[in-house]
């Protein structure tokens, strides 16, 4: 009875359109009272959720991103892109993915990806005489680089969902591969798409230009190596690292590139403290409605399920991965993350799925849900970005999808993807 309580409150508030976070709580609270267990603890639950040390990384990553937004980085690193491997046929398609790895690598957020990039590089392409609804595809599927390759804040909400246990060092170092993977794939589909609608090509413009453009480019990538290399080396914590990145971006986009403005500034601070908020609220509810699906037994009934539909590894791994693509079409990233977590790493673990791999797969997953109506985060942005109908977009992204569904099953199904980095340089 408390189960159903706690998920039909919970389906009733998302259907009502309450916010996901406050849905949690409320789902949660509702059956703490149900049971008759002490409210008190429920409470005590919702405040231990971002009772973390770790947690405080998060808005630092969020302030840095938002900082590279709004001070110049974007521009620099779609300005060596488009150097680099823009001469390919359809170069300026290829561009989009190699810019997203290259700033999702530092902003560690999808829709911060889309927001920057696609700002710069959409009105490029159509300009360019690229078809609108390409140009947005791209730009959408290739945003999810953000949330694969380190630092990504919602690795660390995995490792907190996880019960920290988990190194986040390791998961950085576990998302470099399957995060360059995918968008391989991605620019794959890029490039056929462009040879059959004709898509022309750029013109090299040399080796001094590419190297002017990489030296321009390289202070704000090198925000990633002090994030990511303070971890691994062991100089930093995860949260020391994120401030001392994020002061690093700030002296970046003031002395070195000068286009931070006190406007652009504030609106960064704004920006991060409400994206923070949002984040933080979320944990702490989703803290509370995970302590309950725990007190009812859920993650080992799921266990139970799927092991009496199947006890190969192989199949119980695909049923993961389609409730996780399913789940991602309608629910926000960060709840799931803290909602799945605890449910399916207990499923993994006992079918020898290591916990490393498991977290690139549900990032994987999720992230493509991003993409898909009807709660596609960055598809909504993209689209709104690119002034393209959701339904016009939707009808030619599929071969992007097929691009992500092929890293994603390489990602699931080869361990050594996403296992070989953290045991190569995390020990």
């Amino acid at each position: 009875m408390g189960l159903t309580i706690l998920l039909g409150v919970f389906a009733v508030c998302v259907v009502a359109g309450v916010p996901v976070a406050f849905a949690l709580g409320i789902a949660a609270v509702s059956a703490f009272y149900a049971e008759g267990l002490p409210l008190i603890i429920a409470f005590q639950r919702i405040v231990s959720g971002i009772n973390i040390f770790s947690l405080m990384a998060i808005p630092f990553f969020i302030f840095a991103g938002e900082l590279m937004f709004h001070g110049g980085i974007a521009v620099r690193l779609v300005r060596f892109a488009s150097a680099a491997v823009g001469a390919a046929r359809g170069g300026l398609g290829i561009v989009n993915v190699f810019s997203s790895m290259l700033f999702g690598g530092i902003s560690g957020s999808a829709v911060a990806d889309i927001s920057a990039l696609g700002s710069i590089l959409i009105p490029v392409m159509k300009e360019k005489g690229y078809d609108d609804d390409y140009a947005v595809n791209v730009t959408v599927t290739s945003s999810i680089a953000g949330i694969m390759i380190p630092p990504s804040h919602n690795m660390i909400l995995f490792a907190v969902a996880a019960g920290g246990g988990i190194s986040i060092s390791k998961l950085f170092l576990a998302g470099v591969v399957p995060g360059v993977v995918m968008c391989i794939c991605l620019a794959v589909a890029a490039y056929v798409i462009a040879i059959r609608r004709g898509y022309s090509a750029e013109a090299f413009p040399g080796l001094k230009i590419l190297a002017l453009h990489f030296i321009t480019a390289l202070p704000g990538l090198f925000t990633a190596v002090i994030i990511v290399g303070g971890v691994l080396s062991g100089v930093f914590t995860v949260t020391e690292s994120g401030a001392f990145g994020t002061l690093y971006a700030f002296i970046v986009t003031i002395i070195v590139y000068r286009a931070l403005t006190w406007e652009k500034f504030k609106l960064a601070v704004v920006n991060s403290v409400r994206t923070t908020s949002m984040v933080m609220i979320l944990v702490a509810s989703a803290a509370a409605f995970a302590y309950m699906l725990t007190f009812f037994q859920v993650p080992s009934r799921m266990i139970d399920l799927m092991t009496g539909i199947s006890d190969n590894p192989i199949v119980i791994l695909l049923m993961m991965n389609l409730m996780l693509l399913v789940l991602g079409m309608i629910m926000d990233m960060a709840a799931l993350i803290l909602i799945c977590t605890p449910i399916f790493l207990p499923v993994a673990a006992s079918i020898g799925v290591d916990p490393l791999q498991f977290g690139m797969i549900l990032m994987m997953n999720l992230g493509l849900g991003l993409c898909t109506p009807p709660v596609g985060a960055c598809l909504f942005v993209g689209c709104a970005v690119g002034k393209v109908p959701i339904e016009r977009a939707v009808r030619t992204i599929w071969p992007f999808y097929a691009a992500i569904l092929v890293a994603l099953m390489l990602t699931t199904f080869v361990p050594a993807i996403s296992l070989t980095l953290p045991n190569l340089l995390a020990n």
